[in-house]
């Protein structure tokens, strides 16, 4: 998982807004139209990155495929959130 982490946060063009994401589903678990609204983002950006981090097993929604899914970090991605603090401190928040 870390190196994946590494990945899809430091490693790709999209990594920040990615780590803005995680950070954000961390706290508070929301719909993509709420994310787009609090990361002041496009929808279909949100929607493109919720993509690549439900992919990697990064992330998981409740209610898939029906407006208004929720997403919540994964189980794999729970205790690996240290990792991903680390990776952030290091290549996040610009």
């Amino acid at each position: 998982m870390k190196n994946l982490l590494w990945y899809l946060i430091a490693g790709t063009k999209g990594g920040e807004t990615r780590g803005r994401i995680i950070e954000l589903i961390k706290n508070k678990p929301s719909n993509a139209n709420k994310i787009a609204e609090i990361l002041k983002l496009d929808y279909k950006t949100v929607r493109h990155h919720l993509e690549v981090l439900e992919k990697n097993n990064v992330i998981i929604a409740i209610n898939k495929g029906k407006y208004g899914a929720v997403y919540f970090l994964s189980e794999l991605m729970e205790p690996n959130m240290q990792v991903f603090g680390q990776i952030w401190a290091q290549f996040g928040k610009k």
